[in-house]
């Protein structure tokens, strides 16, 4: 997992300027976010809070979240007439995230904070902490509040059974799961997010302190049977173009056929039930929303237009995992054959993700 990263920079296949889709998301959640901050601040006011952002990457969405935050905590400490708690603000992601991008934005960040909240930096410490949220991070009983929104569809590995050193493909011609993928590979997924989720909450559980919250965003899908494709469809679309790339000689067969995504869009029963086994949190809310490919918000639909947008988005978040199995030279020539297939999809047909958002208190 190690060579999954947003692609960094400003330039055009860049994750900063291909963020839309997961801008709306930290919009969608915000109201959950803010009854979260509000319910801590009203059961237990803290001197010190500790707020980790989990899968932070970078660019304009990695400090939208930490300043409605603070947002929400100025509107509620002058209703109080109390001064503003100190802030822990702790930005998580993979060792190769590109954290000096995020240090470089912090001096406008805090001169921002300032000008709209009289927030000081002296008041308001923010921190880097790389590493896998799939395991633990920081001391015990020093969060309050932790967030994380698009990071936790990503497992922490492929899972085992799919390695791509296997005798025989499972899931031969697919990159992900499909309506003819075997039970073997729909298992397999399954109990890797089954893993991966209780070591997350496992993990969380030890940082965080009792009545604390967690707030988690990420991909779902609506119906209990995971090959029901609606949701993730890009997946399939995606193996297709690599697929058209096999047939005239540019790819490898065996390439495609020993890449598997390390990516599980679960249920919404499948979230409670990892949760209520693994014990240490109750659930406070779990929901789902729809959010076009495209990210929506245009007065008149273009497919051709939606296509571009989709296909920057999906390159500018999975173009590193893919570079790294495929190699460089044919990712320009990937996502030209995927952005046809998507604009010829979405001429026929609605596409959306489901996004769940869970919010939870520690016991």
């Amino acid at each position: 997992m190690q060579a999954l990263h947003m692609n960094e920079g400003n330039g055009e296949t860049s994750y900063s300027r291909n963020s839309t889709v997961q801008s709306k998301i930290i919009s969608l959640a915000k109201p959950i976010v803010e009854e979260a901050v509000l319910q801590i601040m009203n059961n237990n006011y803290p001197e010190s809070m500790g707020i980790a952002d989990l899968g932070c990457s970078s660019g304009p969405n990695t400090l939208q979240l930490i300043s409605e935050i603070l947002s929400i905590l100025n509107s509620k400490c002058s209703q109080l007439g109390r001064p503003l708690p100190e802030l822990r603000v702790f930005l998580n992601d993979l060792f190769n995230n590109d954290f000096n991008g995020i240090f470089v934005s912090l001096p406008a960040f805090y001169d921002r904070i300032k000008v709209e909240n009289g927030i000081r930096s002296y008041s308001c410490f923010i921190s880097g902490v790389p590493g896998s949220f799939y395991g633990r991070l920081f001391p015990c009983n020093s969060l309050h509040l932790v967030h994380s929104s698009s990071s936790l569809h990503w497992l922490s590995q492929l899972p085992t059974r799919l390695e791509s050193d296997a005798r025989e493909p499972l899931n031969k011609g697919k990159i992900f799961i499909s309506k003819n993928s075997p039970q073997i590979v729909l298992d397999a997924y399954s109990m890797q997010f089954q893993k991966d989720f209780s070591l997350f909450l496992s993990s969380r559980s030890r940082e965080t302190v009792s009545g604390g919250r967690l707030v988690l965003s990420f991909m779902g899908r609506a119906s209990t049977d995971p090959t029901s494709d609606e949701e993730f469809y890009h997946w399939e679309l995606l193996g297709q173009a690599l697929m058209s790339m096999v047939k005239e000689g540019l790819v490898e067969e065996q390439k495609v056929d020993s890449f598997n995504a390390p990516y599980y869009a679960p249920c919404p029963e499948e979230v409670r039930a990892e949760t209520e086994k693994e014990g240490s949190f109750v659930i406070d809310r779990l929901e789902a929303f729809e959010i076009d490919w495209d990210g929506g918000g245009r007065e008149v639909f273009e497919a051709a237009v939606a296509a571009q947008r989709v296909a920057k988005t999906i390159r500018a978040v999975v173009e590193s995992m893919l570079q790294a199995h495929f190699g460089k030279d044919i990712m320009d020539d990937l996502f030209r054959r995927f952005q046809g297939l998507v604009e010829n999809h979405l001429s026929k047909t609605r596409a959306y993700y489901v996004y769940l958002v869970i919010s939870v208190i520690k016991k």
